[in-house]
């Protein structure tokens, strides 16, 4: 894991790099609830190691009004771990100020409609040829980079919920009971800053990434409402400025894309909730260092309740590498890995005897991703994961053997049941597997629905 989540400090095994942690500006401070140089964006300027410090620098009526005014949103929270009111409104705020290169966010016009339209319709016609599973798109649009924003914020939430509330609560519990008096108002208006902390982080980052993602599916997971196939053509346009590849088939290949992970999110119905199912894993392994606590709390003056608050914001929680994380994170690599592997195996061979461009497009999403591109960043940066390029090649190569040796059906056909699917140690030996006998679910499927058919008439004839 390069990133941490939340803004979190490294584990204490894990060395810190060079400029404390962060990586190319993305992540965020060692400590839990994010605060750091720079301030928040939209509110308290001037930067400093905490919100209280930034409020008091050098700042005129209007921004100290402002000041205040966010501070009173964020102690008056009393939600989830999440503030995700304050999410949406950063997000909203980031999309607006535009991207680095100056371009500003814009409504989708009539004709750039029409255009993903034709390309996702153009997109699942060539697919019908090259996979078993059928289309998965009822709808094909076109969205801005705020659209996008608020069609993926539901899913943002229900990835990221579980990690901040199990921090939550972690931080909660971490205090000897008969400190928990003491520090009760202290750590109900910690967790009130954490919420908005928080939603602060998530909002800067999922807004950041609007203006980058070119559809719904960037990350390997279903951001957008089911059956909706969704591109950005402002994003496509930039992302193919430099391409020397005409602008409409850098349309169609990515239509192929997200067209091709709709079809499998819609018609593998144990995908979704195994993914998410993998993040929750990761949630509940999510352990406290205590150590750094305990001397803290060892040292502590009573009388002096602004000391525990600097421990609270000085970094004393410290993410726990722990067996049950390396599982799940194990698990949800290997899955995005095998999904994306699909995709960029039934794409290329959609787009290979098509586009002139198929080959070099194919090439230019590989290095994307190789380089650490910004979805595996973000979401780094929020659950603690960041994808292994190596492996998503390693499971093209695999699929596209499966194709040869098994035929397109064999090779979809896997999805059926995710004991059938490859597993991390498969990618390393992708003949080994290919050529190996695989189990028949369906007989086993067939014998379970039979014998539950049986109960459910045993039942009735006992009425």
């Amino acid at each position: 894991m390069s990133d941490t989540p939340f803004g979190f400090g490294l584990p204490p095994e894990e060395p810190e790099d060079g400029d404390k942690g962060k990586k190319g500006g993305q992540g965020g401070p060692a400590n839990p609830f994010g605060f750091g140089p720079g301030g928040l964006p939209g509110g308290f300027p001037g930067g400093a190691d905490n919100p209280f410090a930034a409020m008091f620098g050098s700042m005129n009526p209007n921004d100290l009004g402002a000041a205040f005014q966010q501070l009173g949103q964020m102690l008056s929270y009393e939600g989830g771990p999440v503030n995700w009111d304050m999410a949406k409104d950063i997000a909203r705020q980031t999309v607006a100020q535009g991207t680095a290169d100056g371009v500003k966010d814009a409504s989708v016009g009539i004709a750039e409609k029409s255009a993903v339209e034709e390309a996702v319709r153009l997109a699942d016609l060539w697919l019908d040829g090259v996979t078993s599973l059928p289309s998965g798109a009822n709808a094909a649009v076109g969205w801005s980079r705020a659209e996008w924003v608020e069609a993926t914020l539901p899913v943002w939430k229900e990835l990221v919920d579980p990690v901040a509330e199990r921090v939550g609560a972690a931080m909660g519990g971490v205090l000897p009971e008969e400190m928990q008096a003491m520090a009760g108002p202290l750590l109900g208006m910690m967790r009130s800053m954490g919420g908005a902390m928080f939603g602060q982080q998530i909002g800067q980052a999922v807004g950041t990434l609007a203006g980058e993602v070119v559809g719904s599916t960037d990350i390997g997971l279903p951001l957008g409402p089911a059956g909706r196939a969704a591109l950005l053509p402002l994003n496509i346009e930039a992302f193919g400025k430099d391409l020397s590849v005409p602008s409409d088939e850098v349309r169609l290949y990515l239509a192929l894309r997200e067209a091709a992970h709709a079809r499998l999110f819609a018609h593998v119905p144990w995908l979704r909730s195994h993914l998410f199912g993998a993040v929750e894993g990761y949630a509940r392994g999510i352990k406290v260092d205590t150590s750094k606590l305990e001397d803290v709390v060892g040292q502590l003056d009573p009388s002096n309740p602004e000391q525990l608050q600097e421990a609270l914001q000085g970094g004393m929680f410290q993410p726990q590498d722990t067996p049950e994380q390396k599982a799940a994170l194990a698990r949800l690599e290997t899955a995005l890995a095998l999904v994306e592997g699909w995709v960029d195996a039934v794409v290329h061979e959609a787009a290979k005897p098509r586009l002139t461009s198929a080959d070099a497009m194919r090439e230019t999403m590989r290095r994307r991703r190789a380089s650490g591109g910004p979805a595996e960043q973000t979401f780094a940066t929020l659950i603690g994961l960041e994808l292994r390029p190596r492996r998503l090649r390693d499971a093209s190569r695999l699929w596209a053997s499966l194709t040869d040796a098994r035929g397109v059906d064999g090779r979809d056909g896997l999805w059926e049941h995710p004991d059938m699917l490859p597993t991390a140690s498969d990618l390393d030996d992708p003949d080994g597997f290919v050529h190996r006998e695989q189990l028949d679910f369906s007989e086993i499927d067939k014998m379970l629905g039979e014998a539950a058919q049986q109960r459910d008439e045993e039942g009735d004839d006992k009425k």
